[in-house]
């Protein structure tokens, strides 16, 4: 309930964009054909620790496939899983206990599974029923096997003063930060950088040679006050950017960096020129698939009644505990969506109401009660752009996704609903689950899935990690380098070669700690797996099934 209670107290964060914005307005996809030229929202967060301080908490690292294709497909050398897994430890403070090699216990950020304080029998039902429909179970997502149906863990603090708050990288990183090295650490809210301050260096080819070139340096950023008052700030290493998959790739075309033909067109003079700038934009979609709850066991009750509400909210406030300390996505999925799939390419997350994101839509049933599936496709292959439309970062950039643009998207989420509906039909869930809500057992799924699927909020991708801008279509190297330029780097989800497996919270502050160590020169070394806790594979790829299913879909 505190990520149902922070979305309707902080609908406009959720509304609006990233922390260094001063929009005031929603960033919009620009239309998408695929889906009858809808537009889709692209929020980010706007507050100290960016969108942790609003997402949903979930706990997702990725599949160990998504890290090794980095390294041995997409140029990132080094950033197998053996490489990143240490710094998902590094980073973790998990209340399940040390499970050497996956999960850390001594890291900032609080990791828990939920105490189902709403005492309701559905979470286990869940995953029972997936269980039967053949899919299979596993008892950690981020351990050994990712592929099954699990509990859900989320960034919650599960001990300590703030036991029952939300874990944002603002509370586990930042303020600590500021309390140890106020001194010389200071932070600029309300603050919006107009562009990366370049400078060039001479260099020669050789001691010999009268040859000389000029390298840019990034030397400092520059960016307006509240009162629109300009300032600079100056490096005396490395500049480090750090504004999200939409602005940092706008970011660096307004400072020069980019496709020569884009920058012209907007009038900014290329200093760097890089046609892989703002390319390779992805995200995850889903959509909701609900279901009639017969007996009274959802939480429907609680959100459509402001007087239980207060009285959760109080138990929140006074104890940190009950419905008020969990995001309510307590148990989850991760399948294949057919035998072509060498790994999970769905992802559900189950929550024990239905209910939109912005929580003012209640599913509709004859029994008052229901719940919910966020379906999800994971490794979709369309790719979109980030593109400045003008050399003011105060204008929104052009943002497309491309969206289902490929006839594989639209047999993936297909297939994605029909597996929840087949979850629904299991004996686990006769007696509980009622009538279909939606899409409906009528509906035309093609016709619900372009009027009703939406963005996880999950961009990334748009200034990829690679050993090569030309071999790659890279942006910045393994260490978050970029190309053409000294002194700058980026540390945020924009360097993904391609999206991770689930949401990306985890993900992304993994690539932060394992970058802050190679700005430090040190590394920790990789995993040795053995034959006992090396990642789990399926037994075979004929099926994406491990057991036959118990009733038949």
């Amino acid at each position: 309930m505190q990520y149902i209670l922070e979305c309707l107290l902080q609908s406009t964060a959720l509304a609006w964009p990233m922390a260094s914005s001063r929009y005031n307005w929603g960033f919009l996809a620009e239309p998408e054909p695929a889906l009858n030229n809808r537009r889709v929202t692209c929020p980010r967060g706007k507050g100290l620790g960016g969108s942790s301080s609003i997402n949903g908490m979930v706990y997702v690292r990725g599949h160990p496939n998504d890290f090794d294709r980095w390294a041995d497909e997409l140029g990132a050398t080094d950033w197998s899983f053996r490489h990143v897994l240490p710094y998902f430890r590094k980073a973790e403070h998990w209340q399940g206990g040390d499970d050497y090699p996956y999960r850390g216990t001594d890291g900032p950020l609080h990791v828990k599974f939920g105490d189902n304080a709403a005492n309701t029998p559905l979470f286990d039902c869940f995953m029972k029923a997936g269980d039967e429909a053949g899919y299979g179970t596993t008892p950690d997502y981020n351990g050994q096997r990712q592929e099954g149906f699990s509990r859900m863990p989320m960034t919650v603090f599960h001990s300590g003063p703030m036991k029952g708050l939300r874990c944002s990288t603002a509370s586990a990183y930042l303020h600590p930060a500021l309390q140890k090295y106020g001194d010389r650490l200071t932070v600029k809210t309300s603050a919006m950088t107009k562009k990366i301050l370049l400078e060039h260096q001479e260099k020669s080819h050789s001691q010999n040679s009268n040859t000389r070139e000029s390298t840019p340096i990034a030397v400092g950023v520059e960016y307006n006050d509240n009162s629109g008052q300009v300032h600079q700030i100056r490096a005396n290493k490395e500049v480090i950017i750090a504004a999200g998959s939409i602005q940092t790739p706008q970011l660096l075309q307004v400072s020069g960096i980019g496709d020569p033909n884009h920058l012209d067109s907007i009038g900014v003079p290329v200093t760097v020129a890089n046609p892989n700038v703002g390319q390779n934009l992805q995200d995850h979609l889903e959509l909701y698939f609900q279901q009639e709850v017969l007996p009274p066991i959802s939480i429907a009750p609680v959100i459509g009644s402001y007087w239980k509400q207060l009285l959760l909210g109080l138990e929140w406030i006074f104890n940190r505990t009950g419905l008020g300390a969990t995001n309510h996505f307590e148990s989850a999925a991760f399948v294949r969506s057919s035998s072509t799939k060498t790994y999970p390419d769905v992802q559900f997350h189950f929550l024990p109401v239905g209910l939109s994101y912005d929580g003012q839509s209640l599913a509709q049933s004859k029994s008052g009660h229901s719940m919910q599936i966020h379906v999800g496709t994971c490794r979709s292959s369309s790719r979109g752009h980030v593109k400045a439309k003008s050399s003011s970062m105060e204008e929104p950039p052009e943002i497309k996704f491309n969206y289902m643009s490929k006839e594989e998207d639209w047999i993936d989420m297909r297939n994605a609903i029909g597996i929840a509906r087949e979850v629904m039909r299991q004996p686990a869930m006769k007696g509980i689950a009622g009538e279909e809500i939606l899409p409906g057992k009528d509906a035309n799924l093609d016709d619900y899935i372009r009027d009703h699927v939406e963005s996880a909020y999950h961009p990334c991708g748009t200034c990829k990690m690679g050993s090569d801008p030309t071999a790659d279509g890279a942006v910045v190297d393994p260490s978050g380098k970029v190309f053409g330029v000294k002194s700058l780097r980026i540390v945020d989800t924009s360097i993904f070669p391609s999206i991770t497996n689930g949401n990306l919270n985890a993900p992304a502050i993994m690539v932060a700690e394992r970058i802050s160590d190679l700005i430090l020169n040190k590394c920790l070394p990789p995993v040795q797996f053995n034959e006992n806790n090396r990642p789990w594979t399926p037994p075979t790829l004929k099926t994406n099934k491990e057991k036959s299913r118990a009733v038949e879909a």
